[in-house]
């Protein structure tokens, strides 16, 4: 009998393209929660290139690996320098409450 070997899936293999990345960043603020935030940076960090991402915010990698790992929301301070070194720029709009 073969065996099926598997990989546990990681979102990091499938951002492929800068409007795939803004996409998923798109669709995970819409949950509001800060630590999984982290880890959609994290994964995009990973698609990337982590040691980048390290250079441009003067953090270290195992400082970023930790912080954007998804477990833990890390600071604002954090999640800003992440945010800008990526390209990115957050911007609020009001929310639509249904009547």
């Amino acid at each position: 009998m073969s065996t099926i070997k598997t990989r546990p899936f990681d979102m990091a293999n499938h951002l492929g393209s800068e409007e795939e990345i803004t996409e998923y960043l798109r669709q995970v603020l819409e949950e509001n929660d800060p630590a999984e935030l982290a880890g959609a940076l994290g994964d995009i960090a990973r698609a990337r290139g982590m040691t980048q991402l390290a250079r441009d915010t003067g953090l270290s990698r195992e400082s970023l690996y930790k912080s954007l790992s998804g477990e833990r929301a890390p600071s604002s301070e954090t999640l800003f320098k992440v945010i800008h070194a990526m390209g990115f720029k957050l911007t609020l709009a009001p929310m639509v409450i249904p009547p």
